[in-house]
């Protein structure tokens, strides 16, 4: 969805180069190199793997700049500790240091979670490029 965002600006071919959508843990380490001890520690939802996310995103791509996002949208699949809402957010820009932002989105329904998602990657990714 964020690469839709966008790509859905004409022009936007002079500046994006790839997307990676990596819903399941085997994506996530062999697209872009999330370590399996940092999913078997910390899980899929978490700071550490939207971290690693963003920096696997620049070292497998073109780009100058990542944007990773990793949670649970709902309306199932929560746990206490990590509830339906809870997205990790982190942004990389090379030679920077990453950017990570945990949203609770609390109880809205999975279409917000998302939309809401998007939102806060695109705010991450124009103020990294600022």
């Amino acid at each position: 969805m964020v690469a839709a965002a966008i790509t859905d600006i004409p022009g936007s071919s002079a500046v994006f180069d790839r997307g990676f959508v990596t819903y399941s843990n085997a994506a996530k380490m062999d697209m872009l190199g999330v370590a399996s001890a940092t999913l078997a520690a910390h899980g899929a939802v978490s700071a550490e793997t939207a971290k690693d996310m963003a920096s696997g995103a620049l070292a497998h791509s073109k780009a100058h700049v990542a944007v990773a996002v990793t949670g649970v949208a709902g309306p199932s699949g929560g746990t206490p500790d990590k509830p339906v809402g809870l997205v990790h957010f982190a942004c990389l820009v090379k030679g920077g240091a990453i950017v990570h932002v945990e949203r609770r989105f609390g109880s809205l329904d999975r279409a917000e979670i998302r939309r809401l998602s998007v939102e806060q990657s695109l705010h991450l990714l124009m103020a990294a490029l600022r």
